[in-house]
């Protein structure tokens, strides 16, 4: 009877902790209903038809296709009317010369073929510019996607620690009920049962935080359900920064984009050029005259560019345009140059990453679990101690947890690799 007390103490702490850990206090964390898997792949395809800023890259575009054909197009025609020398009762039926006209004003030759292909390459911009962000909402779903299964494999190690723990607080109860141990050791096993427990929640938050980023851009409800995710793909990854950097030049959006517009500032230039060259009016006349015989009249106009007094304003819009192709030419050179440093940078971080993830697969993780095993056989037959146990069983969770950390940055590092490249990598799941 003098045991009492102390199992009736384990039993209600046991039973608090199972409900303050917001488990059923009925039911065992291994007794809930397992998600359905969560694919990668419908998740993209979902982004790219559903993500709203991909719709409003799109939709500009659009808006900078409808642009080309405005470009071309001649200016609208002028229709007029002019009465001369009316009586003094102003009525206008009684004009000494009445005549209607019909203008139409024509660019020299080529200009509105230059505009044209100005904004033909600012439509071609606009095009990079939409799968560039593409490639973004892919990069972001990718990443989020990962840290959901991050999130999903720390609450699944929480809940091993937390079975572990149980079985460590039995032993010690056991213990102390045959005389081998103490009331310290038992309340040790209980406090870190308590500390397992004040981590739940923080890690359901972190799941709820990447399943409403996933659902805000799949333009879905944030608190849509999602299932669970697949294990990042364990094969290496061998492309070379050569290989890369060629493919990045022919696949990237930004520097497609920034292509086009060295090209765009080389025909605003030729354009500029083109201003020196004078415009045209052509005009077709009827003449109606009070009381005298009518007739018809046409006149030809043209514009002075070249006069001394306006050249020097083409002459600045010339250099303005030469200075936009250098600036173009010069930022071009800049992304490119970026684009190498970037693959540089990140295929050395995803080769790191993934070096560590194999030395924790290979080595760390099984003697980390080893060391657990003979903690808890030591720790039953009275060979090691209590905080030896405890400190084995947390250095396995967080070995467990680094190597799924270390799984994801490197998912995410290659999902930002795949961005600057401007294309899959053939990694998805």
């Amino acid at each position: 009877m003098k045991w009492n007390p102390l199992r009736q103490f384990l039993t209600m702490a046991a039973a608090g902790l199972m409900c303050v850990g917001g488990l059923p206090c009925h039911a065992d964390a291994d007794d809930r209903v397992q998600p359905a898997t969560l694919g990668l792949a419908g998740l993209i395809q979902e982004g790219l038809a559903r993500n709203p800023e991909i719709q409003a890259a799109r939709k500009q575009w659009e808006a900078a296709g409808h642009r080309i054909r405005q470009a071309q197009s001649l200016d609208d025609p002028t229709l007029s009317v002019q009465l001369w020398n009316l009586p003094q009762n102003f009525n206008v039926t009684q004009a000494q010369n009445s005549i209607f006209g019909l203008s139409q004003s024509f660019p020299f030759p080529g200009k509105l073929d230059l505009k044209g292909e100005v904004a033909s390459r600012s439509a071609e911009m606009a095009e990079q510019a939409l799968h560039a962000k593409e490639r973004n909402v892919i990069g972001r779903v990718k990443q989020a996607y990962y840290e959901l299964f991050l999130a999903h494999k720390a609450i699944e190690i929480h809940h091993q620690q937390l079975r572990l723990v149980k079985d460590m607080t039995d032993i010690a109860t056991s213990k102390f009920r045959a005389g081998r141990g103490s009331q310290a050791e038992v309340l040790k096993a209980q406090v870190e049962l308590s500390i397992l427990h004040q981590h739940l929640p923080l890690l359901e938050q972190r799941r709820t935080s990447a399943e409403a980023l996933i659902n805000t851009l799949l333009n879905r409800d944030t608190r849509s359900p999602l299932g669970m995710p697949q294990d990042p793909p364990p094969t290496g990854f061998n492309t070379d920064v050569e290989a890369l950097h060629r493919l990045a030049v022919g696949t990237r959006p930004e520097l497609k984009a920034s292509e086009l517009a060295v090209h765009r500032n080389e025909q605003a230039r030729a354009l500029a050029q083109r201003q020196y060259y004078p415009d045209f009016t052509v005009a077709f006349q009827r003449f109606q005259n009070f009381q005298a015989n009518d007739g018809f009249g046409a006149y030809l106009s043209v514009n002075v560019p070249f006069a001394f007094w306006s050249k020097p304003k083409y002459d600045a819009g010339v250099r303005e345009a030469a200075a936009a192709v250098g600036a173009a030419q010069a930022e071009y050179h800049t992304l490119e140059n970026l684009t190498l440093y970037q693959i540089q940078d990140l295929l050395a971080k995803v080769r790191t990453t993934e070096h560590v993830a194999s030395l924790y697969r290979t080595t760390v993780l099984p003697q980390a679990e080893q060391s657990v095993e003979a903690a808890r056989v030591g720790y039953r037959t009275g060979k090691a101690g209590l905080l030896d146990l405890i400190e084995a069983e947390r250095s396995w969770r967080d070995f467990q947890l680094e190597y799924y950390r270390s799984l994801v940055e490197r998912e995410h590092r290659l999902a930002e690799l795949e961005q600057v490249v401007g294309k899959d990598l053939g990694r998805q799941s």
